[in-house]
């Protein structure tokens, strides 16, 4: 299993995380930030446990991001 951590509140809205794991990531109509789907939020920091064929993509997603606000933890 891997958790993704994924600091919200710095997300400048660039669309990469979406573009490699589209499943997983979307984009906020409302502040246009990046959004985990189904992430778990506690004081503006969004996680969520995830089983491990979704690793490849949001690794990608942490790679693409420009401003290194999605860490990924292996259980």
């Amino acid at each position: 299993m891997i958790k993704i951590v994924h600091h919200r509140n710095k997300c400048i809205g660039c669309n990469a995380c979406v573009e490699a794991a589209p499943k997983r990531w979307g984009i906020s109509r409302r502040d246009g930030k990046a959004v985990l789907v189904n992430g778990i939020e506690k004081k503006g920091i969004y996680t969520i446990d995830l089983q491990d064929w979704e690793l490849e993509e949001n690794l990608k997603a942490k790679q693409n991001c420009p401003v290194k606000i999605i860490e990924i933890i292996k259980l």
